[in-house]
């Protein structure tokens, strides 16, 4: 498990580091970026994540392409996402995904996806704000966006006051995680080991 996060993690590191060297802006978003702001926390509460996620504005997307194949990666477009896979033989799960900031990721979804602006710059890469990452997960909404935005509720780095940051049926989503009475807090002094 660990040389699969280890690849991740390099994989990550290899397509930011092309981007800003590049000039491309961008952020992380997805798991590696929750596990970003969960680490200023917690390091140990940091969940492993299976691939990576960027934020790219599409008018960059031929940009990212120029300073990303220099890396080895291959641009593709597969079941309506952009991707970038690890080689040309890379395989899609392996793939560094792209969503287009500004765009809706399904037509569905209450919110577009934010701005790169929205976005600061953590230890290794430019990470979406907390903020713009909850707007996501709540967006989003899957059981894996739901896990995420428990994790940030335990280490009480968002609460129900976050509610009111978000149009009506995203305040309502957060408000429901927040009131379950399912989620653990995080707590030093009593970390519930038996």
């Amino acid at each position: 498990m660990d040389d699969a996060r280890d690849k991740i993690k390099a994989r990550l590191l290899r397509a930011t580091t092309a981007l800003e060297a590049a000039g491309v802006p961008y952020a992380v978003i997805g798991g590696n970026a929750v596990g970003a702001w969960v680490a200023k926390q917690d390091e140990g509460a940091v969940r492993a994540t299976l691939d990576v996620d960027l934020l790219l504005r599409p008018a960059d997307l031929d940009a990212a392409e120029q300073a990303l194949s220099k890396e080895g990666f291959v641009r593709r477009h597969v079941s309506g996402i952009d991707c970038f896979l690890d080689g040309r033989k890379g395989k899609f799960r392996d793939a560094v995904h792209i969503v287009r900031a500004g765009e809706k990721v399904r037509e569905d979804y209450v919110a577009p996806a934010p701005d790169v602006e929205e976005s600061v710059r953590g230890d290794h890469y430019r990470v979406l704000t907390l903020e713009a990452l909850v707007r996501m997960k709540l967006t989003s909404f899957r059981l894996k966006d739901q896990t995420h935005l428990v994790d940030l509720i335990g280490l009480r780095m968002i609460d129900e006051s976050w509610c009111s940051r978000y149009q009506p049926e995203l305040g309502e989503r957060l408000r429901s995680l927040v009131q379950h009475p399912d989620v653990e807090f995080f707590d030093d002094e009593n970390d519930g080991g038996e």
